[in-house]
């Protein structure tokens, strides 16, 4: 008698698709899964790293966008502060290098007028001084414009490496 008559078969190729419908394994969709994962794994590797970048653009904007209201807070809250220039551009650099960020370029204006029942007439002015209205009541408003340079961690075909983002904030200065 023969030992290996006797002995359990291993199932075959041709056997392994048959059964219950568990768990069955086709010869043709063998690598199917492999071949899926190898094909799609650099497609959303790219989409991850657009969201990365995608991030880091709104967080760069949100950072210029705060410094010059920042600024503008400064500036805001007296006569003499609205045309103090140094001052509104180191509280505005102050606020974007506190987050860990260098490069922010600011630059403020004033802008005066007469306002009579919600109609501003403007009109020229210094910011150091509250000028005469006949009718209404004198305005300063100082305008505080920041810019940054957002600079991608790669390089992508057809998109530029770096953007420069720029946010102006306006407030009305505090008359006393």
């Amino acid at each position: 008698m023969n030992v290996l008559w006797i002995l359990p078969r291993r199932p075959t190729r041709k056997s392994r698709g048959r059964g219950n419908g568990r768990n069955v394994i086709h010869d043709s969709q063998a690598g199917q899964s492999l071949l899926e994962l190898a094909l799609l794994t650099p497609i959303l590797l790219l989409l991850s790293l657009g969201v990365v970048e995608l991030g880091r653009y709104a967080y760069i904007s949100i950072l210029v966008g705060n410094a010059a209201r920042t600024g503008a807070a400064y500036g805001a809250q007296s006569l003499t502060r609205s045309a103090d220039t140094t001052g509104i551009q180191t509280a505005a650099s102050n606020d974007f290098q506190n987050n860990g960020q260098t490069g922010l370029a600011v630059s403020s204006t004033d802008t005066c007028g007469c306002d009579s029942v919600g109609t501003t007439t403007s009109a020229a002015c210094n910011g150091l001084s509250a000028g005469i209205c006949a009718a209404g009541h004198w305005v300063v408003i100082v305008n505080v414009t920041a810019s940054g340079t957002f600079t991608s961690l790669f390089s992508y075909p057809g998109i530029p490496a770096s953007v420069t983002v720029s946010k102006t904030s306006s407030m009305r200065v505090q008359q006393q």
